[in-house]
């Protein structure tokens, strides 16, 4: 009988810490920074901590002003954000290129969209000026108090 509930025990526990990512329910979830209503399909983010726990932004702004409330927190984190030219399609956040542009507005003002090459990212950039930034960078650029970028 011991044996049983350690078995249990031990599928509780392995379950519970699920690291896989869950997809937004666009419309449904709320912004885990600034309580908005996810609905853009072209401006979200997610995080999936080191303990599985799910973090869902509106807006890649959220997340970048979330991590920094607590950066060493989410250091092991699988951050994914959506790739603005393939709708719906979360991609790497650390891999993306952004581009920042008044001409491409996202949900909180900072004017922030996520592509998945730097190459996108120039080429939406030739239509609709703005800069270019990396993810590194975006620490750096996202205001945290604004939410609007310099």
């Amino acid at each position: 009988m011991r044996k049983y509930t350690l078995l249990a025990l031990l599928i509780i526990a392995i379950t519970s810490c699920d690291k896989s990512v869950k997809p937004i329910k666009y419309g449904e979830d709320q912004c885990d920074y600034c309580s908005m209503s996810i609905v853009q399909k072209t401006h979200s983010a997610q995080m999936v901590t080191e303990k599985g726990k799910q973090h869902k932004f509106d807006a890649v702004e959220c997340m970048v002003n979330y991590i920094k409330q607590e950066p060493k927190k989410f250091e092991n984190a699988t951050l994914l954000v959506a790739n603005y030219n393939q709708p719906g399609e979360m991609i790497p956040a650390e891999n993306s290129a952004y581009l920042i542009s008044k001409s491409l507005p996202s949900p909180m003002g900072a004017n922030l969209t996520a592509f998945a090459t730097t190459a996108e990212a120039k080429e939406a950039q030739k239509k609709l000026d703005g800069k270019v930034y990396q993810w590194n960078e975006l620490m750096e650029v996202i205001n945290t108090n604004s939410h609007q970028s310099r």
